[in-house]
């Protein structure tokens, strides 16, 4: 099962969020090291904003501490206390578990996040339906991934040209860097299912690292790019190399997951 089981040892009742966290995932390969440590804290009985923050100690560009959900008054909007205290309020389990590795990757694109989110409530308060920014801000923190890919490969995700992508141009994955970024996604890929979809923002980053990603992401992101919804939908177990069943072409042909675009 998950590798996690071996950090676990036989008391699993030290970590039961994180036991199916199987860290051999090739998604999980860029969140590995880090997401390893804290699990391992965890599971030796620390709280999670503890283990993030024994963690974050050896990451200089970690700009934030976790706390306890509890930490977070009620009168407070959670992305103010973040912008304000420096502080991420932090609940036991495996969302807030991936949110706070999402902070240790990539500190500069969710402090990003975070002032963008800060400036929609500065501009309309806390609203019982978020706006178009905040919803596509959400919609990135929670279910983004980032690609580099060449021209035709974009181009057949932005068509939902799934045989073009998968089949045709297979290949041509050998040249893409995909990284997923909302903790959301992750959360739900810990027990992977065909149907879970990421939506893709085409990175243009000098590098191919996660450092790079991070220092792109951070000047690109605007809430008005955001608004726009650029985003292109990806079911990530197609990905090649990610899952042993879409070595068969006849894996692409479930209409119910790799659907065509609307006319």
């Amino acid at each position: 099962m998950a590798t996690f089981i071996d950090i676990c040892g036989t008391d699993l009742q030290l970590c039961p969020q994180l036991i199916e966290v199987d860290w051999r995932a090739p998604w999980l390969s860029p969140w590995r090291a880090n997401g390893e440590a804290v699990a391992q804290r965890v599971a030796g009985g620390e709280p999670l904003p503890v283990a993030l923050n024994q963690v974050a100690v050896a990451l200089p560009a970690c700009l934030v501490r976790f706390v306890p959900q509890s930490a977070l008054p009620r009168a407070v909007a959670y992305e103010e206390h973040i912008f304000d205290t420096a502080c991420v309020p932090t609940r036991e389990g495996l969302h807030d578990f991936f949110n706070g590795l999402a902070w240790l990757q990539f500190p500069l694109t969710k402090r990003r996040l975070n002032q963008l989110h800060r400036a929609q409530i500065a501009e309309a308060g806390i609203q019982p339906v978020r706006g178009p920014a905040r919803d596509a801000l959400t919609l990135f923190d929670e279910n983004a991934a980032l690609l580099q890919a060449p021209d035709p490969l974009w181009d057949a995700l932005a068509a939902k040209d799934w045989q073009t992508l998968f089949v045709e141009l297979r290949p041509l994955w050998r040249e893409v860097n995909l990284v997923l970024f909302g903790h959301a996604l992750l959360e739900k890929l810990a027990s992977p299912r065909k149907p879970i979809t990421a939506h893709v923002y085409r990175a243009h980053a000098a590098g191919y690292g996660v450092a790079d990603l991070d220092a792109w992401m951070a000047a690109d992101l605007s809430a008005q790019k955001l608004a726009t919804k650029p985003f292109a939908q990806l079911p990530v177990l197609g990905v090649p190399g990610w899952w042993p069943a879409n070595e068969e072409p006849a894996f692409y042909l479930d209409p119910s997951v790799f659907r065509w675009p609307r006319s």
